[in-house]
């Protein structure tokens, strides 16, 4: 292989006496290096070594986002792929079933048999892409595992009584219709 020195030698760009004199003092620096045990500071292949350490990390922080991206993009696959097998029937639709999702209070329209089962906790509903699924309590802890801000949990409200609460006598029914 033909040094750079030999190439800028053929090309014309410097003569031999430059050669001569930059081997030279290449050399005496190499001999100046050995006798006092420090090494010369070389800036270009310190920026050059800075730089490639930036661009690793940058690389790094990449690939760990695009890792990120693809995860949660196969999580939510698994999502949609289990709500869509065990998706349950939501009835004739006669009576309007009222649920907070987020912070909106949504709607959805299911028989008598599908509301006693949202009521006694056997049926979840799960909010996918703005539409409201009905799935197994069962099916919903796995997908909750997931992710959870899909899945619409109905809370199941207190039986105690305050002592002070004066309207401790009406007692509002859980199937209770607006």
């Amino acid at each position: 292989m033909v040094s750079l020195q030999e190439q800028l030698l053929k090309a014309g760009l410097v003569d031999k006496k430059k050669v001569r004199q930059a081997s030279h003092e290449k050399s005496r620096q190499k001999k100046e290096e050995l006798r006092s045990g420090t090494q010369a500071v070389d800036e270009t292949r310190t920026a050059a070594i800075e730089a490639k350490q930036r661009n690793a990390e940058r690389a790094r922080e990449l690939n760990a986002q695009r890792d990120a991206a693809a995860h949660e993009k196969a999580v939510m696959a698994q999502i949609v792929q289990m709500v869509q097998k065990n998706r349950q029937s939501k009835g004739a639709g006669d009576i309007a079933y009222h649920f907070t999702h987020g912070n909106k209070v949504e709607r959805i329209y299911v028989s008598a048999a599908v509301q006693a089962h949202l009521i006694a906790g056997h049926l979840v509903i799960v909010c996918l892409g703005g539409t409201a699924e009905l799935v197994p309590k069962v099916v919903a802890d796995k997908i909750s595992e997931r992710d959870a801000s899909v899945v619409v949990r109905v809370s199941k409200t207190s039986a105690e009584v305050d002592v002070d609460d004066p309207y401790a006598a009406y007692q509002i029914p859980d199937d209770f219709t607006w």
